[in-house]
């Protein structure tokens, strides 16, 4: 499914070159549960940020189901992202001006997906989640926790073959975080490909395979 080969990624400023990612080397098989671990700075969110196609490397190849990424125009990388990706975002990055009800409609809407099918898969995700009293609310008006929540039911209601996680359970109670990990564990079983970046112990226990970077670096 995922392909990455001698991966790098830097920022220049002036003549110097700062390291995020180096040499990273990834094969992902369809149906893992990936768990990407490490200390702040070592360059987690930028390698789940790079398989979203959310940012590209400095340097190297990234093949998503055969098909290199940087050979792909900016409207071939939406739609796979559109119709194959749900990302899971540490800071939620749901749209302020919208309802709960409306950020979970919006990547249906980008999807084309009808009417009555979009109101009962918004439906089916506000009550999974336990958000239904909340529809009709703006992000601003939620808790932290309940704004994940939000964030994880957008990422998951178009179904995506690839789910990027960021932190997913990081503003969440325990009980909330193992509603979501168990979440994420069924829809894998279920054929659903995960990659989440945590800090968490208990949560890559949910996973089937760990990779460690530290200073940009896969440690071996």
């Amino acid at each position: 499914m995922i392909k990455l080969r001698d991966i790098t990624k830097f920022y220049s400023t002036g003549f110097i070159k700062t390291y995020v990612l180096r040499n990273i080397d990834l094969d992902v098989e369809e149906g893992e549960f990936l768990t990407i671990m490490g200390p702040s700075g070592a360059g987690k969110s930028t390698l789940l940020y790079i398989l979203g196609m959310l940012d590209s490397p400095s340097s190297g190849e990234y093949s998503f189901y055969d098909r290199e990424v940087r050979k792909l125009s900016e409207r071939q990388r939406s739609d796979i992202h559109k119709n194959h990706i749900g990302f899971v975002f540490q800071a939620y990055h749901l749209i302020d001006e919208l309802t709960v009800y409306e950020n979970l409609e919006t990547p249906l809407l980008y999807k084309k997906v009808k009417g009555s099918e979009r109101k009962g898969l918004v439906c089916d995700a506000l009550d999974k989640f336990g958000i239904v009293a909340k529809k009709d609310l703006f992000p601003n008006q939620l808790s932290g926790g309940q704004q994940q929540r939000v964030a994880v039911a957008r990422a998951i209601i178009t179904n995506p073959k690839l789910i990027l996680a960021d932190e997913p359970t990081g503003n969440l109670n325990s009980a909330e975080g193992k509603d979501i990990m168990d979440m994420f564990k069924e829809l894998n079983n279920s054929g659903t490909t995960i990659i989440q970046v945590t800090h968490s112990e208990l949560n890559a226990s949910y996973g089937r395979r760990t990779i460690n970077l530290l200073d940009g670096w896969i440690q071996k």
